[in-house]
């Protein structure tokens, strides 16, 4: 794993979100998991290596950021904001968590890469199994919440936008932030069933934090300044839409004309979605611009 400061650890090279972890005078917290199950296992013996693990912390609700708690059970009190935990592992239209986690284990009704996880099928639960404990919230919050783990201090900040129950946590004795999905770095980004206006004033309130180092959901470790690079895309993104509505496009139309295909890569493994985030993207902006408010 990657060494950001001497306390923390994240890993940037893997499919799925960046799991973390920050080692304190009692203990470690782990910030989110690994979608991958031996990446999971390995990473769970890694923190463990430095002390107990005390918490972990999911920063939203999406499969690569949480299915891998299952591989965590026993190991620290599972932190959730409320958002989070009532959309834990929901199986949505748009969506099936535990059908898309086992497309990185390569087989008939899988898509493999060469950065996907074949040794994870001796590891995979039966379906059944997993949504008996896969492992949720112990401690549930709403708003922000401040937790203390020996020398260390970690404000789980309330960033909607991305998700309902979105959380940025903020280390101040490190000068970190650890972002989930509220950044994409220099990566293809998710828009789904986001809501872009919340996603840019959580935005907003990253940006007032003092620190140095800015670990995101997905690609390489960033300075304060990438917030501005992702403000940027997320308004190109509502623009774009919003000229397309203008123009009397039709949803079909938008999405065969406005996309960003060409502007970043997908992260790491994902390559054979891109079509999906472009499609999914314009599409959602499309319904969103185009509802009509209800009537007072």
């Amino acid at each position: 794993m990657e060494q950001v400061t001497p306390s923390i650890r994240t890993e940037t090279g893997i499919r799925g979100c960046n799991p973390s972890y920050v080692v304190t005078s009692d203990g470690v917290v782990v910030i989110d998991t690994p979608q991958l199950p031996t990446k999971a296992v390995a990473m769970r013996a890694e923190a463990e290596s430095h002390g107990p693990i005390r918490y972990l912390i999911n920063t939203e609700h999406h499969v690569d950021h949480i299915f891998g708690n299952y591989y965590f059970k026993g190991a620290g009190t599972v932190v959730n904001h409320r958002g989070l935990y009532d959309r834990f592992m929901v199986v949505y239209p748009e969506l099936d968590p535990f059908a898309y986690a086992y497309e990185s284990i390569p087989g008939p009704s899988a898509r493999g890469t060469d950065l996907d996880d074949p040794e994870g099928a001796a590891l995979w639960p039966d379906r059944d199994e997993y949504y008996r404990d896969p492992n949720k919230g112990k401690i549930v919050f709403t708003g922000d919440l401040s937790l203390t783990v020996g020398d260390h201090t970690f404000n789980l900040l309330h960033t909607p936008g991305h998700t309902p129950g979105q959380v940025a946590v903020h280390v101040p004795e490190e000068r970190v932030v650890f972002t989930g999905d509220t950044i994409f770095s220099q990566c293809q980004t998710w828009l789904m069933t986001s809501n872009v206006d919340e996603w840019i004033a959580s935005l907003d309130r990253i940006r007032a934090l003092d620190v140095d180092h800015v670990v995101p959901g997905h690609g390489p470790v960033q300075t304060l300044q990438y917030v501005e690079v992702q403000r940027a895309m997320l308004l190109e993104w509502k623009t774009a839409v919003a000229v397309a509505v203008g123009k009397g496009w039709t949803r079909e139309e938008t999405i065969a004309r406005v996309n960003f295909r060409d502007r970043l890569p997908v992260d790491i493994g994902q390559g054979y979605m891109m079509e999906y985030i472009q499609t999914l993207n314009a599409g959602s902006l499309w319904d969103k611009l185009t509802a009509v408010p209800s009537r007072v």
